[in-house]
């Protein structure tokens, strides 16, 4: 090992003056007031968690120090959460919105995974996805126009079913038309390969 008096003099040479009396002040300091209750926290933070099967976040912990009457601010719990390496467990499982049906064949790719189109009108794509609200999942289906990348039709049910994806066609169909560009012959319609 090496003695503080010769890295403090390589240092120096280095440009960075430490003198070894800074050193050992600093290393003989107590800690500081922040340090002392950030280790009183991490403590009372680690048996929160743990009491609660490690899936409590940092919303459910804070909210749990303070019904202990430990004060604490919420972005302290988020730091020393992290500097622990605690997580929350991620609610809700992943949902599949496409769902393939070996009984029936696959339709054609008539667009051949070319999603460009020269007009309006040429070609339309659509799919669906879901978003997780505080009252249950929402499905909602889009139609875009590929020209100019805008959805022009759209809607949203809280069940996967056809009518929700022929709505969303209708709408589409119903604002080119009241645009006063309605979908000539030629159009093509694509959709993913999925069955519901």
């Amino acid at each position: 090992m090496f003695g503080v008096e010769p890295i403090c003099r390589v240092l120096s040479g280095h440009g960075l003056k430490i003198a070894t009396s800074t050193y050992y002040a600093a290393r003989n300091r107590a800690p500081s007031a922040r340090a002392m209750r950030d280790e009183e926290l991490k403590a009372h933070i680690s048996r929160v968690h743990a009491d609660n099967y490690g899936v409590y976040g940092v919303r459910k912990v804070w909210r749990q120090l303070h019904r202990e009457g430990i004060p604490v601010a919420r972005c302290t719990v988020a730091r020393l959460m992290r500097e622990l390496g605690l997580e929350g467990a991620r609610r809700g499982k992943k949902i599949r919105t496409t769902v393939r049906d070996d009984g029936h064949e696959r339709a054609a790719d008539l667009l051949r995974r070319d999603f460009t189109a020269s007009r309006p009108n040429e070609r339309w794509v659509a799919d669906f996805t879901y978003v997780a609200t505080w009252s249950g999942i929402v499905y909602v289906a889009f139609v875009v126009d590929v020209f100019s990348r805008a959805i022009v039709g759209w809607s949203a049910a809280t069940s996967k079913r056809a009518k929700l994806v022929l709505d969303a066609l209708d709408m589409a169909l119903w604002r080119r038309d009241r645009a006063g560009t309605p979908p000539g012959p030629g159009l093509v319609h694509h959709s993913d390969a999925g069955s519901q």
